[in-house]
């Protein structure tokens, strides 16, 4: 995949020597918006996890604007998604810093994932908390659809349940 640049940023395939950045960046996104709503004990892990097939990150000069990972899709996303996991492959840690709002960072990171999904001839799917509204806007004006919500297993920063909603890419997206 081709490196997607912007005049002032560009995002590429995440290399292990971006995970303290990443790191960073996830910091002060914890501390504005709560994502992810525990801090984990070893970010760099949280942000690689097992399942995890790739990542890309948007870099501006040395920062991390945003960051995101394409995954295998477990059984609970594909029986909401009602596909088999095999044809689906899922986007996680996706998040974008203060500073790429209002910037296309998120969007691009979303068409990165989308596109390399793509040409594996697999549709994405991925969950999002309810709390999560400005992600929730960016992948309904982008095509995407709600398949299903349920209740999470863990509580948010104000106390409810967390109730998550599974959202499936456009089948135009496959090529």
């Amino acid at each position: 995949m081709t490196t997607v640049r912007s005049e002032e940023w560009e995002i590429r395939r995440r290399r292990d020597a971006d995970l303290s950045a990443c790191v960073a960046a996830l910091a002060t996104v914890h501390a504005a918006d709560r994502y992810p709503a525990e801090w984990p004990a070893d970010p760099a892990r949280w942000l690689t996890p097992d399942d995890m097939l790739d990542g890309w990150v948007a870099m501006e000069g040395p920062d991390v604007l945003g960051h995101v990972a394409l995954t295998r899709t477990d059984h609970v996303l594909a029986a909401d998604a009602g596909l088999p996991p095999e044809e689906l492959a899922s986007v996680a840690r996706l998040f974008a810093t203060a500073s790429a709002r209002r910037r296309g960072v998120a969007r691009a990171l979303l068409d990165t994932v989308t596109t390399a999904a793509a040409a594996e001839g697999r549709r994405l799917v991925l969950e999002v908390e309810d709390g999560g509204r400005a992600a929730i806007a960016l992948y309904e004006r982008t095509g995407w659809r709600r398949a299903g919500s349920r209740p999470g297993d863990w509580t948010t920063a104000d106390g409810r349940t967390a109730l998550l909603h599974t959202y499936v890419a456009p089948a135009a997206g496959i090529g």
